[in-house]
Formats: structure tokens, sequence, C-alpha cells
């Protein structure tokens, strides 16, 4: 049995990891999550510069180390892309140290998960305000990833988006993407995805990369797991 612990933001879609953890049951998988202190419920900035503070998440890692976890994944793309590239590598590092387990967060998750899809082009349809969805473009730059369009959708607290259901999602994953883009990808871990994954990339014909699929799927990686299930994408679906 493989243990990978997240670190939650809050309270907004975190249903999304026991509905994967059912889908991953053959794989002796378990996903057990603490949740974190945000603070102050905004895309901005100045708050999500706070909400990934070291104390923050350093205050969750004993219950994820208590509930065995081999890995710990920060489930957070803005207050981890905020920090910009370098500042996200240290913010890892530091949470690895905390933990004394190998780290990672949803921005790096994202990352790579286009490198494995072999991707070199996406659109990005975020949930977030203009000026942060334009941080996570800079960060895929950053990473390699040509970036050929970004939206935002201008939603400011975590909790509102926690709130739309398969319509909104698919409505997003419509008005972001760009038929030049190889994958998709909506990066907000508030969002629930999970149960619309199929859904999505037949919306728009391509691979979709979801905030809470790509933490489960970094969370694998970090524990040399590579597990199929159709379910979850294509990301998950490769031999």
């Amino acid at each position: 049995m493989t243990a990978i612990g997240f670190l939650y933001p809050g309270h907004s879609a975190e249903d999304d990891y026991p509905r994967m953890e059912a889908l991953l049951a053959g794989a002796d998988v378990r996903l057990p999550l603490a949740h974190t202190d945000i603070g102050t419920d905004a895309h901005r900035v100045e708050a999500l510069l706070e909400m990934g503070a070291e104390t923050r998440l350093a205050a969750g890692v004993e219950e994820l180390r208590l509930a065995g976890a081999e890995a710990i994944v920060w489930a957070c793309t803005s207050a981890s892309f905020v920090y910009g590239w370098e500042g996200a590598h240290d913010q890892v590092r530091r949470l690895a140290r905390n933990a004394g387990l190998p780290a990672s967060s949803t921005s790096f998750a994202f990352a790579r998960a286009v490198r494995a899809l072999g991707a070199s082009r996406v659109a990005v349809a975020a949930t977030y305000p203009p000026d942060v969805a334009e941080l996570f473009r800079d960060f895929l730059k950053a990473s390699g990833a040509e970036v050929v369009s970004t939206r935002g959708s201008g939603i400011v607290t975590a909790a509102e988006v926690g709130t739309w259901g398969r319509e909104e999602v698919l409505a997003l994953a419509r008005a972001g993407d760009h038929p030049d883009a190889e994958a998709l990808l909506l990066p907000d871990t508030a969002l629930h995805t999970a149960a619309h994954l199929p859904d999505l990339e037949r919306e728009v014909g391509k691979p979709v990369l979801t905030a809470n699929q790509v933490t489960v799927w970094e969370g694998l990686r970090l524990t040399d797991r590579r597990v199929r299930a159709k379910e979850l994408g294509a990301l998950f679906d490769r031999p």
C-alpha cells in the first residue's frame, strides 16, 4: 500500500481526493489529506503569498506523517506559482525538509505532466483573476512550455470556485481552449474536476490537465508508482 499525503488549502474541492482514491483502488493507493489554514480566501498576490508560507504548510506535515505518507504534495497551484519559478522551488525544498519526505506542489505537477504528455503548446483556462492567471502563464513558460492562450475568469475566492458543477467546468474549458494548443490546463485545486475528466477531454478533443488530477499524478511520481486509470484522463492512460 502506497500512501501519498496532500496539504490542501481550506475546504473547496477536497472530495476530489477520495473520488480519485476510489478510482485507483486496484493500485493499493491511499491519498490522506490535511487541510491548511488559508488565512484570507482570495486569489490576490499578497493573500496567496501568505497562504503558501512555510509555517502554514509545516503545520500540516505531522498529520500526514502519522497517516503513513511516503511523499507530500502541496495541493495548491496559485499559492505555489505566485512565488515564481525559483521561489516555488524553494517552497518545495522547505516543505521536504520539514517533512523529511519527498515533496512537490501542484504547479510543478502541471509542468511535469505537460512534458509527460509530450505537449509543447498549451492553453490555460483559469478561474483566477487575469493578473493571477498571467503569473501561471509565466511559470509554465519558465518550465519550457509554450502558452498559446491564457484566460482568467475573474473569480476571487476558492469558496465560489468550489460551488461550480459539471456545466460550469465544461464551459470554462470551452472558453479557454485554443486550436493551436496540444493540451488544455485548468489550474485550480478548488475546482471539482475528478468526475468530469472524460467529459472534458471529449468536449475539447485533446488531453485536459486539471489541478487535483495532476497533483495526485505527481504524488505517484514521487513514490515511483505508475498507475493507469482511464477515468482520470489521458495523463493516466499512457502505456
